[in-house]
């Protein structure tokens, strides 16, 4: 799933704001499970495009039955993220202390986050 600018009609200039990436969390007895990766553009932090994907992956999980989503690794030091996937339903399950390797803070925890249905 691609985010762009401007309405679906093409009238805007089509710059890629964000994508998002869904997919069972894990093949055979985890497939019922779901999970998503997300990007969005720096120049596009802050204008909901973040929010945007994850609801869209939300509903893409939920209309194919999956029974919640998980996100595996969300770095503990990008409140955006957390703070958005907090107010769309997830709740950190557990965080893996020292797990990524952060440029400007160093090592820092990853949190796992999930959503059930």
């Amino acid at each position: 799933m691609v985010a762009v600018d401007g309405p679906v009609d093409g009238s805007g200039d089509g710059t890629v704001l964000g994508t998002a990436k869904m997919g069972a969390n894990r093949p055979g007895p985890g497939a019922h499970v779901a999970s998503a990766s997300f990007m969005v553009a720096a120049g596009a932090r802050g204008r909901g495009v973040g929010t945007a994907l994850c609801r869209f992956a939300l509903g893409w999980a939920r209309e194919r039955g999956f029974a919640g989503m998980q996100f595996n690794a969300v770095v503990e030091t990008n409140k955006p993220a957390v703070a958005i996937y907090e107010r769309l339903g997830f709740e950190v399950a557990g965080t893996v202390p020292g797990a990524f390797a952060h440029p400007v803070h160093g090592r820092v925890g990853l949190h796992v986050m999930y959503c059930p249905f």
